[in-house]
């Protein structure tokens, strides 16, 4: 079983979202089929420009985001550290989470973190039952602690930040950090700080642990067009319904290729992803099984979709996505 905690927004009508509707590209409907899709909300200068549901899926249904909830917790980071609670992003990860001083994660920084930098040694392997990130979900499916769970992980690749590995479980180390350094949990952090400014359509919930502990790496779950909403609001520097709900400098930072990846290779920054011939100001969140926030800064648009791809690990499929995604942009510009 899993656990889930709902996450109670305070009433407030949802911030207004005015539908322009435009033509789409004309591969629309083949991308659709090939990758499962099952929502896709489109925005260009704020207003929706598109929006489709398939597979009896409807605008209600509130969507799991997989590793998107990532940027989300990132987002929720950059507050955070605006508002003091945390002094620098170079401290190390155990000045905030003293139970991790021991483990891996000792000697690590947040910013090695929010880079996938940490040096710790994990598998990512969906389709290996023994997998650190398998062996992490059976934790969670039987209510056992997260923290515990990443606690004890002992081993490391490398230093910290010399090179990029994606690890999901830093990003749980990214939630230690903020509880630690605020003495307040995730969810609540979340509605006040983030959810609740956006004017969501819909109270979200996290999955949890048994300890009611948030599953910050990919446990939220939102309507698609509130997944837009984030997009645009980064898009906008931060600032959303009259509001600057995220820092500029963070939104800005965060969307940089800073952390050490391959040369060649899709690029990384503060739990977000740039592709690897990024232009300016494109990049994006993305998700297991087809789930993405892509942001075009130049040409105004954002993009979030929903999909149920059990072939997304399979070559060409994120290049198939990437490239959808940058006819429609195209489209509208």
């Amino acid at each position: 079983m899993f656990f889930s905690t709902p996450l109670d927004v305070p009433d407030a009508s949802a911030s207004e979202l005015p539908t322009e509707p435009r033509a789409m590209p004309n591969g629309l409907d083949k991308w659709v089929t090939d990758r499962s899709v099952t929502a896709l909300v489109v925005l260009k200068d704020g207003s929706i420009a598109h929006e489709s549901y398939y597979q009896d899926t409807s605008p209600e249904d509130l969507r799991i985001s997989w590793s998107v909830a990532k940027s989300f917790l990132s987002a929720l980071m950059g507050i955070i550290v605006e508002e003091g609670d945390i002094a620098s992003i170079d401290d190390p990860v155990t000045k905030y989470a003293p139970d991790l001083v021991g483990t891996a994660y000792d000697g690590a920084s947040i910013r090695n973190v929010l880079n996938m930098a940490s040096g710790v040694k994990f598998n990512e392997d969906y389709l290996d039952f023994n997998s650190d990130i398998n062996k992490m979900g059976r934790v969670l499916a039987m209510g056992g602690s997260m923290d515990k769970f990443t606690a004890s992980l002992e081993g490391r690749d490398r230093a910290a930040g010399e090179a990029w590995q994606y690890v999901s479980i830093d990003t749980h180390v990214i939630g230690m950090v903020i509880r630690g350094a605020t003495g307040r949990n995730i969810s609540e952090l979340m509605v006040e700080t983030l959810l609740t400014p956006l004017g969501l359509e819909a109270d979200p919930y996290y999955l949890t642990d048994g300890n009611g502990v948030a599953f910050v790496l990919g446990g939220l779950n939102l309507r698609t067009r509130d997944y837009a909403r984030l997009g645009q609001m980064f898009l906008q520097g931060g600032m959303y319904n009259g509001k600057q709900i995220v820092p500029a400098d963070w939104v800005a930072q965060s969307t940089l290729p800073t952390a050490p990846t391959a040369t060649g290779a899709v690029q990384y920054g503060y739990q977000w992803w740039m592709p690897a011939d990024a232009a300016d100001g494109e990049y994006f969140a993305r998700g297991v099984y087809g789930q993405y926030i892509y942001v075009d800064s130049a040409s105004q648009v954002v993009i979030a979709a929903n999909s149920v791809d059990r072939l997304f690990k399979e070559p060409g499929s994120y290049e198939q996505n990437l490239a959808m995604f940058r006819e429609i942009a195209a489209e509208l510009r």
